[in-house]
């Protein structure tokens, strides 16, 4: 990894960035232009005080824009006597309305080359712009979080909170005595500083958090559709672009009047948890109805079929993967399905014969997807999973799997079948930091970012335990799958006389007292299912 002076630097592991050194404040010469953008709505006298404390900035003022979004505000905002020289304010698209759909608009126009957003109840300290926008001269893929306290909003003029920025901390302007603690900062803390955190997304919340124009724009912005929990649902699709999270506490802010949490937060949190249970597959606590079906898989299953697949093999592995215990799952089946020609045929006699057969069978499945190539990422997907169809998931095979990736916390996991060649597990989070690296060797830098495990076939694959009903019914068995709150997931109980014909005698065998490896590999799985807890 190099900078953008061609320095070589050392690889991040995970969110460590301990390898980062950044400048110290005024100490350095900045060179990337800053676009502050500021969705509001109403709250004019806020948006004074707002746009007095950036006019106090230390960050050259040659390059750093501020643009307000007015949302709809009635009357419409207007800019005030005090605030930095580049600022303009603009009208959101009318076409949507909301947080999303505001820094959006601004993002469109901002020629920055670091995004910079900023709630319009934000008040910040002198240094808060360059605090975090050194980072950004380090490294093109991290993103930076901003500091806040909550505070009643006092009675201030522009004027004198101006002139208090400009010269002193915020403490000499705000009475932060009783100040409420952002919630996020004590997980900061906890993990130091966000270095062992295993998801720093949840802590990006906004409203202050800053990152390169380029990453903004390659996860499509905020998602106007989320109305509540959408600085949430942006961090998730950032953290599965691969990008590092950098709190950077001496960027003080504090938001003027207490959270939503704090006024109601039963209906607070209500409010988000559908916009999130769709979008983000790692919350597993949220995806907690059986039989449901997520906009967002948890894992994308690829399988290559081929030029000529055997039907009868690729629909036993599709059958596998859909009915395992991790249930949330969406399919890719690869092959040259675009290239299939069209237009008059002999049916019986087609050279594509079992293709098309195939792609008439599962085209009308929403889980299944036919693809003609392996897209470079799964995102938002957090894993995707890569198997020969000669060798069907077990029931709890992408469980274990996942369960391993989670213990240790690797970017990829490669599983050695045999003559049947290899099966892997890859987390989209470190694909993305590959590709953000442009990496030319994939494995190599997944290897020195996240690490890669291998296994072998026996440790995910393994002889089905007899019905825990007893029988050989055909009623469901709920197994809850490892995580906060992932729900249940249904193994049909009578799921053996449907295996395949290579497994039929062993299914069909008679049970046996566990052997002290059985006993072992049962212990381990109980290990690994807990280990879906800390992801």
């Amino acid at each position: 990894m190099t900078d953008e002076a061609g320095i070589e630097l050392p690889p991040i592991r995970h969110n460590d960035y301990s390898p980062l050194a950044p400048p110290a404040l005024g100490e350095w010469d900045p060179a990337l232009s800053v676009s502050v953008i500021i969705p509001a709505y109403g709250g004019q006298h806020r948006l004074d005080l707002v746009l007095a404390a950036l006019a106090a900035q230390t960050y050259p003022g040659h390059l750093m824009e501020v643009i307000v979004v007015d949302d709809g505000s009635d009357p419409p905002l207007r800019l005030p006597e005090i605030a930095p020289p580049g600022t303009r304010i603009v009208t959101a698209d009318p076409g949507g309305w909301g947080i999303a759909h505001a820094v959006n608009t601004g993002a469109a126009l901002a020629q920055g080359r670091i995004i910079h957003r900023l709630d319009a109840d934000m008040v910040v300290c002198r240094e808060h712009v360059e605090a975090m926008a050194r980072w950004h001269h380090l490294a093109d893929y991290l993103v930076a979080i901003g500091a806040k306290k909550f505070v009643e909003e006092p009675e201030l003029t522009p004027g004198r909170l101006h002139d208090g920025v400009r010269t002193g901390p915020l403490d000499t302007v705000f009475d932060l005595s009783n100040a409420l603690p952002s919630s996020t900062e004590q997980t900061i803390f906890r993990t130091d500083g966000l270095r062992a955190s295993r998801n720093p997304y949840h802590v990006c919340t906004g409203p202050t958090v800053s990152m390169r124009r380029e990453i903004f724009h390659a996860v499509g912005g905020l998602d106007p559709a989320v109305l509540r929990g959408e600085d949430t649902e942006f961090a998730y699709r950032l953290a599965a672009h691969g990008v590092v999270f950098i709190p950077e506490m001496a960027a003080e802010a504090v938001h003027l009047g207490l959270p939503a949490q704090r006024r109601d937060h039963g209906r607070a949190v209500r409010a988000v948890g559908p916009y999130l249970a769709h979008r983000v597959p790692l919350r597993r606590d949220l995806r907690k109805d059986s039989g449901r079906r997520w906009l967002v898989p948890y894992v994308e299953v690829v399988l290559h079929v081929g030029d000529d697949g055997d039907g009868g093999q690729v629909r036993e592995a599709v059958s596998a993967a859909l009915e395992g215990t991790v249930t949330d799952v969406r399919i890719t089946l690869v092959a040259p399905w675009s290239r299939l020609p069209s237009g008059r045929r002999p049916v019986l006699g087609d050279p594509s014969f079992e293709l098309r057969l195939l792609r008439e069978h599962f085209a009308h499945d929403e889980r299944i997807r036919l693809a003609d190539e392996v897209s470079p990422t799964p995102a938002p997907i957090p894993f995707r999973f890569t198997g020969p169809v000669s060798v069907p998931l077990g029931p709890d095979s992408l469980e274990r799997m996942i369960a391993a990736v989670q213990d240790d916390r690797s970017g990829m996991l490669v599983v050695d079948l045999g003559d049947d060649g290899s099966a892997t597990l890859e987390r989209t989070e470190a694909l993305g930091r590959a590709r953000l690296l442009n990496a030319g060797d994939v494995l190599g830098s997944i290897t020195a970012t996240h690490g890669v495990r291998r296994g072998d076939r026996t440790e995910f694959w393994s002889p089905r335990s007899p019905s825990p009903t007893g029988g050989s019914g055909n009623g469901t068995v709920r197994t809850p799958v490892g995580g906060s709150g992932d729900g249940t997931v249904r193994t049909p109980a009578g799921r053996a006389a449907q295996a395949p014909a290579g497994r039929a005698a062993q299914d069909a065998a008679p049970a046996a007292e566990p052997t002290p490896s059985a006993k072992k590999r049962r212990s381990n799985l109980a290990r690994l299912r807990s280990a879906i807890r800390k992801g």
